[in-house]
């Protein structure tokens, strides 16, 4: 099968990117034929032995950003000699609303496509659903972006126009996947039809060896508001008021690492806390290996945590808020803990709850890799992407024929 991934960014970025190489990977290595689409935005963060997408259009991350990802023309134009060049059997659509537009909609009515969401951004332009003061958004997009906050004036206006146009064209999308069952709440409350759920898989990782040494804590993600790290800062400093001997790793970087070094600081964790910033994907998984609990303090409701399915794939214990894909994931005092977001107090009791017993950390991540085996390897989720493809082919050959 000839499939063509669309996508905003090329580079491994975040979560969603890295997601695209394990697609990638797991059906080539099914002997499809796989070619990728992205803008040239970021592209000079890509690493070193990492190939660039085989189709390019323009991109930016400048102050322009907001005008190009409403309305993309570079990327329609490109894409359409993509596919008259490659002939796709199915178009793979993820990520698009940050950088190509829904311009790329009209492009793709003569092939079977499928729209994966792995966040809100289809029906939220801050693609968090999350207000400037914390609180969870309960709104559909429109005047209440703008009259809370959430949007800047000059970007409201062309934030909207970008989600009538994803709404006009929306029917060119013949099957939408959704990486959690929160996500696919949302966008069918959002509007969309009938969403088909497939959670995230990741690569079997070898368990990692048996608790030793001191409690240890490791953080892995961006450094931004909505990820709660200061949260998880004031928690830990409860923390070691209890467990005196306990670290905690920080691996990551983002707009919100000087504040949060700063509140590090403040609470006198300086000699417990490490910021290493952003590493190699070799080198977190290393650290995160030797940490006895896997901490996901997020703020908003995440659409899915690969970073805690990777910890249990490895047998690492996870903490992680009651919201979104995690509470999906996570199960009490099964494969981990939850708390509420936003409260250390909660997050403090429950890690030193896993901490202060070396035998319940291992017996939780014992029972999350059993989990990840069974449910989260890539191996199934390319499996269970496959499936989406067909029923892709199939709606759309049925409305032609319509």
């Amino acid at each position: 099968m000839r499939i063509l991934l669309v996508h905003d960014y090329a580079p491994p970025l975040g979560g969603a990117e890295v997601m695209n190489a394990t697609m990638v990977h797991g059906l080539r290595r099914r002997g499809h034929e796989v070619r990728r689409f992205c803008s040239t935005a970021a592209m000079v963060d890509l690493p070193a032995g990492e190939s660039p997408p085989e189709y390019e259009c323009r991109g930016t991350t400048s102050r322009w950003r907001t005008l190009l990802q409403t309305a993309n023309p570079w990327a329609a134009t490109a894409l359409q000699r993509a596919i008259d060049e490659f002939r796709p059997e199915v178009v793979h659509v993820r990520i698009f609303l940050t950088q190509l537009s829904p311009l790329i909609l009209p492009v793709l009515r003569n092939v079977p496509v499928i729209y994966h969401a792995v966040w809100y951004r289809a029906v939220c332009p801050t693609g968090h659903k999350l207000l400037p003061d914390g609180r969870r958004c309960t709104s559909h997009a429109g005047m209440v972006c703008l009259r809370e906050g959430c949007l800047p004036s000059h970007d409201w206006v062309a934030l909207m126009a970008q989600h009538a146009m994803l709404q006009r064209w929306r029917h060119h999308i013949d099957l939408t996947v959704a990486n959690s069952q929160w996500t696919a709440a949302l966008l069918e409350d959002g509007g969309f039809p009938p969403v088909t759920v497939v959670p995230n898989g990741v690569p079997i990782a070898p368990q990692r060896a048996a608790l030793d040494g001191e409690p240890a804590v490791v953080y892995v993600g961006r450094l931004s508001r909505e990820k709660g790290v200061d949260t998880l800062l004031q928690a830990f400093a409860a923390v070691r008021a209890q467990l005196p001997t306990t670290t905690l790793t920080i691996v990551g970087d983002g707009p919100s690492r000087t504040e949060l070094e700063g509140l590090c600081r403040t609470l006198a964790l300086d000699g417990a806390v490490r910021f290493t910033g952003h590493l190699p994907r070799a080198e977190a998984e290393t650290i995160a290996a030797s940490a006895w609990v896997q901490v996901v303090p997020s703020r908003w409701a995440e659409p899915f945590g690969i970073v805690a399915a990777e910890a249990m794939m490895r047998g690492t214990a996870v903490v992680a808020t009651d919201s979104g894909g995690l509470a999906e994931l996570v199960q009490p005092d099964e494969t981990g803990v939850r708390v509420p977001p936003g409260r250390d107090d909660l997050l403090a009791e429950a890690l030193v709850r896993v901490l202060a017993d070396r035998t319940n950390a291992e017996r939780l991540g014992a029972n999350g890799r059993t989990v990840a085996l069974a449910q989260l390897t890539d191996d199934i989720f390319v499996d269970r992407m496959l499936d989406c493809y067909a029923q892709a082919q199939a709606i759309h050959a049925a409305g032609r024929v319509a």
